[in-house]
């Protein structure tokens, strides 16, 4: 796939004057978004995303925006699992709800950067070193076990790291917010806020969804323009969406499982391409193995959709049937109480 350097600036520029558009919004009026708002930020975002890949599909054909899609879904379903770790840090920091939107955006923005210097290093990684498919692939599957064990007590996936604990420890700080703003004046002196310390926690999070997602989605595409458009289109919209679903994120239960099996399945496609490609000298003599099957974008669009589906269609019927027992044992739990 070529893309021309003006189609990049181009795109670049119309994704992050999208992006300042909400960064505005926010800037003007802090606060907690309403339904109305967040369906409509949020349809807005979606409907780009597929009239890219319908763009991608006339100038570029089904095999690239076929890979588009796949990565868009993928990138946006382990954003959607990500949005719990967030949940964790707001509540830690007790974040006030009206300025949640705020630290989630530049939270987003801070993953848009990290995740742009990974895709340029994964870009140059893979035209130098074909063995890095293997690596991958290795941590994908890693990570896709860590999703199993870890299940939906996302709690215990979010450990404060050194850089928070250096910063809580040397930093001269105040537990009152002052807005949004990163420090207060408070006496003479200059202070930290707690927002400084959820913007650390945020940041140093979206290094760690880094390094899983941007081997997930080089599992489905090799074109870093995708990926950085998979990328952007997965992040944009997040903030709304954890205002919107709120508590339908909780209603996912089995949305752990469904990553882990998507990403054991990129995970393999990418140790088989490798193999496929081989050349390491003390595998097959460094030669290919033409033999070992490569998954085609079709088959991998096919298992993401299916296993999302599954996933959600499972996670809410077991969640409506927890609520519908605990219904059912209200009455007895009261007539308990009563006597």
């Amino acid at each position: 796939m070529t893309v021309q350097p003006w189609v990049w600036f181009a795109t670049v520029g119309v994704l992050m004057a999208i992006l300042a558009l909400d960064v505005l919004v926010i800037g003007r009026r802090p606060h907690e978004p309403s339904m109305r708002e967040c369906t409509t930020w949020i349809g807005m975002y979606v409907g780009l995303a597929v009239l890219f890949g319908f763009g991608v599909l006339h100038f570029a054909g089904g095999r690239y925006a076929g890979e588009f899609f796949a990565g868009w879904i993928t990138e946006y379903s382990l954003s959607i699992d990500n949005l719990f770790v967030f949940l964790v840090i707001l509540t830690r920091f007790g974040v006030p709800r009206k300025y949640q939107q705020t630290a989630l955006l530049i939270g987003i923005i801070l993953a848009l950067v990290m995740r742009g210097i990974f895709i340029a290093l994964g870009a140059a990684a893979i035209n130098t070193f074909a063995w890095v498919f293997y690596l991958f692939g290795a941590i994908l599957i890693y990570t896709a076990v860590q999703f199993v064990r870890g299940g939906n007590d996302h709690d215990s996936d979010y450990k404060e790291n050194a850089l928070i604990r250096w910063a809580k420890n040397h930093l001269p700080a105040t537990d009152q917010y002052n807005g949004v703003k990163l420090t207060l004046v408070e006496n003479g002196k200059r202070l930290a806020t707690p927002m400084l310390l959820v913007m650390i926690a945020l940041g140093t999070t979206d290094l760690l969804f880094a390094l899983d997602s941007i081997p997930a989605i080089y599992g489905l595409t090799n074109e870093p323009y995708l990926v950085f458009a998979a990328n952007v289109f997965a992040l944009m919209g997040l903030r709304q969406l954890y205002f919107l679903i709120g508590g339908l994120v909780t209603r996912l239960v089995y949305l752990p499982i469904g990553l882990a099996v998507i990403l054991s399945f990129i995970g393999v496609k990418l140790i088989l391409h490798a193999l496929h490609e081989n050349n390491l000298p003390f595998l097959n003599g460094g030669e290919p193995l033409k033999s070992v099957p490569d998954i085609g974008i079709a088959v991998s669009l096919s298992v993401i959709v299916g296993t999302l589906l599954v996933t959600t269609v499972a996670s809410l019927a077991k969640s409506r049937r927890a609520e519908h027992r605990e219904q059912q044992e209200e009455p007895a739990r009261s007539g308990r109480s009563t006597d």
